[in-house]
């Protein structure tokens, strides 16, 4: 559920007064004004859970946007982990966002790590985004449990 302030009402008490009422009838109350994730991309995923990406690192990336940037970016993707998600969102701006989800099994882990710091020497913002509510409530396929990525 989203929720807005009328204009006239105190946005900060009434706010308050809101996720304590549901609070109290029991309803689990997440605030996601500051999540990036679920700003940028979330409104745009549909389909909920996939079964079968086990492994799934969720990485969120932003970039210098530029002809032939995003294609780079495909390029340099390791073929041997899948890619379980994609979503990619440009506003005509000079940042391109990726939201990507790469099946990368525990013993390739160092090598994820290596692939993102060449990444990061290339101009690009990686974000883990594993562990982020978002994903782990609507995307994930149902464990609440981390990747051990450490960036």
């Amino acid at each position: 559920m989203s929720y807005r302030v009328l204009s006239g009402f105190s946005d900060v008490e009434d706010y308050k007064n809101v996720r304590l009422n549901l609070e109290n009838e029991g309803f689990a109350v997440y605030d996601l004004q500051q999540n990036e994730l679920a700003k940028d991309h979330g409104r745009h995923l549909v389909g909920g859970r996939s079964e079968g990406a086990r492994n799934e690192v969720l990485c969120r990336f932003e970039y210098p946007e530029c002809p032939g940037s995003l294609r780079s970016f495909l390029y340099s993707l390791p073929e041997k982990w899948n890619v379980s998600l994609f979503h990619y969102r440009n506003h005509g701006t000079d940042v391109g966002r990726i939201l990507a989800g790469l099946q990368v099994p525990k013993e390739s882990r160092g090598e994820f790590e290596t692939f993102l710091d060449h990444l990061k020497r290339q101009g690009y913002q990686c974000y883990i985004e594993t562990d982020n509510v978002f994903y782990q409530l609507f995307l994930h396929e149902g464990r609440r449990t981390s990747v051990d990525v450490n960036l």
